[in-house]
């Protein structure tokens, strides 16, 4: 494994990060604890979770993912060996706080609760979800419309939430705030009001990025990089697209196209596309899933690339592209089919 510093802190991560959002609802406890212990044998030392998890969230299973998460720190006694983050909501589900998005008072009830439910007195990396004033993230790229939002509403949100993550920070119970699913100019001002207030300073932002998906590429990459702001990319097989399972309509048992009764990073753009990578790997010799891991790794702005899987199996494939450093040639030809195919999803 490689190591990567959050933001401008002291803190190292592996520069592969466990994920965690089916265990709960896809995956029992003992299988959860079963891929921790693939993912620590294998050098991992960064685990990623969220109180809405496990997904899709709800009543009976938003917060299962992190109690299981903390049955495993208790048996285990080595909540100190891993650099554990989690999320609060960005709000918009009924099923947590009525839906409110996160204030002075959510943000420590939502702490306290995921803190009781991990069973540990601190978390290293404490998250935003997403953006409360909207965002383009998940599927909502074509329905984004800055223009109508609240600016200043959105700015005394920010002001306050972070203001309260401060105090928490103060207390000890987060080492380091992060965001997830932002946009560019919602991380410059966090940072702008950090600055100014003497505030804890964003040190990652988890966004979607994959083959398929590189909307990071441009400003936000050109942020991360002058304000050391890594990128923690979720869906790095863009929620498995990038397997190829799903090629001529097919929907394997159990898969987030089955579980979820659709999937809507699937269309003609993104199956081609898929198609197009998958050509590029066999050209090379690369196992697809293997090259679109190392691609994600292979990044500038990458901090960490965030792995799931619903069985041992799976992840035991993924973790086997750790070692793999894509040549030059394997570069050129992914840019090809990326300029054919700039935004798939």
């Amino acid at each position: 494994m490689q190591f990567k510093t959050l933001g401008r802190t002291d803190l190292e991560v592996t520069d592969i990060c466990l994920g965690t959002m089916t265990w709960g609802s896809q995956n029992s406890e003992a299988e959860g604890h079963a891929q921790i212990a693939m993912a620590r044998d294998a050098g991992i030392n960064f685990m990623d979770t969220a109180e809405v998890y496990a997904v899709p969230g709800s009543p009976q299973t938003s917060g299962r993912t992190e109690t299981i998460i903390g049955n495993w720190f208790a048996a285990q006694g080595d909540r100190d060996k891993w650099v554990l983050a989690t999320k609060i909501v960005g709000g918009g589900n009924a099923h947590i706080r009525n839906g409110d998005k996160p204030d002075r008072h959510s943000v420590r009830a939502a702490l306290e609760g995921s803190l009781r439910r991990l069973q540990t007195d601190y978390v290293d990396l404490y998250q935003i979800h997403w953006a409360s004033r909207g965002h383009y993230n998940f599927e909502n790229y074509w329905t984004y419309a800055p223009h109508t939002q609240d600016k200043d509403g959105a700015l005394t949100n920010m002001a306050e939430v972070l203001e309260t993550l401060g105090d928490l920070v103060k207390e000890g119970k987060i080492r380091h705030i992060g965001l997830s699913n932002e946009t560019t100019w919602g991380i410059a001002q966090w940072l702008r009001l950090a600055e100014a207030g003497g505030l804890p300073r964003v040190v990652s932002v988890q966004n979607e990025y994959s083959l398929v998906r590189r909307i990071f590429d441009h400003d936000l990459a050109e942020l991360s990089h002058y304000e050391q702001v890594g990128l923690l990319a979720y869906s790095p097989l863009a929620g498995g697209l990038l397997t190829g399972k799903y090629f001529d309509g097919a929907t394997p048992r159990g898969s987030r196209k089955d579980y979820q009764n659709g999937f809507w990073r699937l269309n003609p753009h993104s199956e081609r596309a898929t198609r197009d990578y998958h050509a590029v790997a066999a050209r090379h010799g690369l196992d697809p899933v293997h090259m679109a891991i190392a691609f994600c790794r292979s990044r500038p702005f990458m901090a960490s690339t965030i792995i799931g899987a619903t069985s041992t199996d799976q992840l035991r494939h993924v973790l086997d592209a750790a070692e793999l450093t894509l040549s030059a040639p394997v570069l050129a030809d992914i840019d090809a089919v990326y300029r054919a195919n700039p935004r798939p999803i």
